[in-house]
């Protein structure tokens, strides 16, 4: 099981090179202020900064007994 993928779309938010100011705004080495969504030629992938999407829930509602047979 890989836990990091290789073809990792480049974003200022995961770079180890920035540092998050705000929801919008990096605070990049090379580039000064940057939006989260840009990227450069310098881009390194730090595993550490990026946070993964909430889990779903369960909705217990709508389970039957019948979804528990065989």
């Amino acid at each position: 099981m890989k836990l990091f993928r290789k073809d990792m779309d480049p974003r200022c938010a995961y770079c180890e090179k920035g540092r998050q100011i705000n929801d919008r705004e990096v605070a990049c080495l090379k580039r000064g202020v940057v939006p989260v969504e840009g990227h450069c030629g310098a881009f390194r992938y730090d595993p550490l900064k990026r946070v993964p999407p909430r889990p779903a829930s369960l909705d217990a509602d709508a389970l039957k007994d019948e979804d528990f047979s065989i």
